[in-house]
């Protein structure tokens, strides 16, 4: 499973607006996500326009692919694309992606077998 983590920036003076376009978004969009295979997905927004998103998936280049694809998911970021600072392409392959550093369960893993390791000294 990959973890992905990207950030983006709402145009200020549209932020209310894009707020009330996730409440909730088109069904045939959340489907798409879902069949794209994108999971556990959440965005994130913080004053003046800073939006970070997440999403697990198992095949991020699948999923992307699956979404550049679909109609549905072009017609939905043709529509959110003016609500962005800066972008030159849509919004779903524009984002920043951000650098995993830290992941508690992995390190609680990690952890875990040394100390096991340890032990069996």
């Amino acid at each position: 499973m990959t973890r992905v983590c990207f950030e983006l920036r709402i145009k200020p003076e549209l932020l209310d607006e894009y707020v009330a376009r996730h409440s909730p978004v088109w069904p045939e969009m959340l489907a798409e996500i879902a069949a794209a295979g994108r999971r556990n997905y959440s965005l994130f927004v913080a004053e003046g326009g800073r939006l970070i998103g997440y999403y697990e998936t198992d095949d991020d280049t699948a999923a992307q692919a699956y979404l550049t694809a679909s109609p549905i998911a072009a017609r939905w970021e043709a529509e959110m694309s003016r609500f962005f600072v800066g972008l030159e392409a849509r919004p779903d392959e524009a984002a920043t992606p951000l650098t995993e550093i830290f992941h508690l369960a992995d390190q609680l893993a990690a952890a875990s077998t040394t100390s096991a390791e340890g032990d069996a000294l």
